[in-house]
């Protein structure tokens, strides 16, 4: 069936190259200009071509060079309003036809974000950068918004500021003066990208503001280039973090799969209010600045991304109800490539982190059972965000684990992954593609007993499953959490004696790293709350309370608001979202919203009146998609 999620009629007629030529306006928060879509007309005639479009003011249309009229239907409130234009007479199968489209966006575009000078590191300029996943390009441009069909694109910006795009800088060079040597903030500059690998609609991604660019040391014998970018006040900071490991994690990840395709793989640390850790845009990794935590012990997120570029952004889920293609694989990738460049014991760590993270979101979705399956049905118009969770990440992952584990292990299970990312480059699939394939390689590569294998998996209870476990039992590596838990044990076994006559001392943590910590908070959760002094104990005598890294902070405000009724609990309710907003002291909004959302349910569950309240004065800070998260986390509406 059709994407749910999109009013296009890409089967129809579908675009194979789009041509952005646009200004930005930081006075009247907006994006101008045009979008010139090439099509191909795949029926047998196509009498109109049907755009994605949310709150676009649209100037202008021409076919074939000359002006058309054209209609907006009635706005749907997930999908937008549909832009049809019509064709003079019918056009044949084959044929190419052109459309391009004036227009310019909404102040309110979801998929943007413009910040103040205040809301930068620098504090001297403002900022935009957009966040098109998994259906707000429709807010940015008119398109065929549906990750069905995969585009190729060129794009002409003119800013007063410098400008990156999710595609190969073609002007002016990446490496030569900032903004091409002319004023900052005053003189314009046209930039000019080009996209020439086919991408998904939700790729196309801009940013922009007062940033600088170093690339990173070549590697021997790769066509690719890699490098950083970040507002000047960070730009070090940046390169020191990631300069180190960025080649050496995808050279690892071609020797799993195939050659890197994009030729660049450049990172961008954007400001704070940024709502994911990272963001797989092509050629350009977005990345939260909770990463730069000046030991480089968060920078296997960057593993997370640049896996995207072979699944996700180059074997892509036709639609999101099968996101867990996308997500799923990435993390299992991730983990592999967690093992060799590791040990074995931090790819089963992993795992265990995983497995915490999609409990809780299996528990919050309860009452939304339908959302605790790897493959969500949606109804035509249902909201993909509505399922954002760790869901087709973890579960997703550990399927494929499973597999790997009943079909020989990983040597043998390599070989299929190569063949699958070979076999589906380019292209966009569902599960029934994906089981297909998997079935039928291993029918070729195997003896009769691997399909027998296949045959004896629980699909649908792994495809269809709802309740909070997993349909196998999946054991991992511990190897790394047995110090965690057994601190753990015994701050559990401490909940009936005095503070005073507790043994436990301020270097406990010493030798633990940031993921050991996490699994420490997290072990302290799987038992029943502590009482409020061990808590706050606790924050104190390892100063996690006060820890400037959100990893551990997020984690600890979880653990001491377990049990939201205690009297104290009112008190870390506040100053849980008082940090959140950044009301902390540091000015700093935790915009990223694995750890904004979590805390501020926590907190919510406690006193929801001064939650709503705090959140309510700082909304404006937050990335319109996570505010749009929060206020239906918090009950807003």
């Amino acid at each position: 069936m059709p994407d749910p999620t999109t009013q296009s009629n890409y089967l129809s007629i579908s675009t194979e190259h789009v041509a952005f030529d646009w200004n930005v306006d930081f006075d009247r928060k907006i994006i101008f200009g045009s979008a010139t879509h090439t099509l191909l007309v795949k029926d047998n005639i196509a009498k109109e071509v049907i755009f994605d479009s949310t709150d676009l003011d649209i100037a202008s249309v021409e076919v074939a060079g000359g002006p058309v009229p054209f209609k907006l239907s009635e706005k749907h409130p997930v999908m937008g309003s549909a832009l049809h234009v019509p064709f003079s007479k019918p056009i044949p199968k084959g044929t190419n036809v052109k459309v391009k489209v004036m227009y310019k966006t909404s102040s309110e575009a979801i998929a943007l974000q413009f910040l103040d000078k205040e809301q930068t590191q620098g504090k001297q300029f403002p900022y935009l950068f957009s966040q098109c996943q998994p259906i707000y390009a429709r807010t940015l441009a008119p398109l065929q918004d549906t990750p069905s069909l995969k585009i190729t694109y060129s794009a002409k910006v003119t800013s007063t500021l410098p400008v990156l795009m999710s595609a190969v800088r073609v002007s002016p060079p990446s490496d030569g003066p900032a903004h091409d040597g002319k004023v900052i903030g005053k003189e314009t500059v046209t930039y000019e990208y080009s996209q020439p690998t086919s991408i998904p609609s939700y790729l196309i991604a801009i940013a922009c503001g007062n940033i600088r660019y170093k690339s990173f040391p070549k590697s021997e014998g790769k066509n690719w280039s890699t490098g950083i970018w970040a507002e000047p006040e960070l730009i070090d900071a940046a390169y020191w973090e990631f300069s180190e490991d960025t080649n050496r994690f995808l050279a690892a990840e071609e020797d799993i799969v195939v050659p890197y395709k994009f030729g660049v793989y450049d990172l961008l640390v954007l400001p704070p209010s940024f709502p994911y850790g990272g963001m797989e845009n092509a050629c350009l990794t977005f990345l939260t600045p909770t990463l730069l935590a000046g030991d480089r012990t968060l920078v296997d997120v960057v593993v997370h991304e640049l896996t995207h570029s072979w699944f996700g952004n180059g074997v892509t889920h036709q639609d999101a109800s099968h996101f867990w293609l996308n997500e799923g694989w990435t993390t299992y990738i991730e983990r592999v490539l967690q093992e060799k460049l590791h040990s074995p014991a931090h790819r089963g760590f992993s795992f265990l982190i995983g497995y915490k993270a999609l409990q809780d979101a299996l528990k919050q979705y309860e009452d939304r059972p339908k959302y605790q399956r790897l493959i969500v049905n949606f109804e035509i118009g249902e909201d993909p965000d509505d399922a954002y969770s760790s869901i087709p990440y973890e579960k997703g992952a550990n399927l494929i684990l499973h597999l790997e584990r009943i079909l020989g292990g990983l040597d043998d299970f390599l070989p299929y992954v190569k063949d699958y990312v070979n076999t589906f480059m380019g292209r966009s699939i569902s599960t029934d593609i994906w089981k297909e394939h998997l079935y039928d390689y291993w029918g070729k590569h195997g003896d009769r007993t691997k399909i027998q294998t296949l045959d004896s998996v629980d699909w649908d209870a792994w495809f269809h499953g709802e309740g909070l476990s997993l349909p196998v039992e999946i054991e991992y590596d511990l190897t790394l959490a047995k110090q965690a838990y057994a601190l753990a044990k015994r701050w559990d076994a401490s909940r009936g004696k005095d503070i005073k006559s507790l043994d436990f001392q301020s270097n406990d943590l010493e030798s633990f790293d940031s993921n050991q910590k996490a699994v420490f908070l997290e072990r302290l959760q799987s038992y029943p709350p502590l009482p409020p002094a061990h808590l706050a104990y606790i924050g104190d005598l390892y100063t996690i309370a006060k820890t400037t890294n959100a990893e551990i902070r997020f984690r600890y405000y979880e653990l001491a608001l377990l049990d939201p009724t205690t009297p104290e609990s009112k008190a870390v309710a506040l100053e849980a979202a008082r940090w959140v907003v950044g009301d902390d002291g540091t000015g700093i909004v935790k915009g990223r919203m694995k750890f904004c959302r979590p805390v501020l349910r926590a907190a919510n569950r406690a006193d929801p009146k001064v939650t709503k309240q705090i959140f309510g004065e700082c909304k404006t800070a937050f990335h319109p998609i996570a505010r749009r998260l929060i206020e239906k986390d918090l009950g807003i509406f």
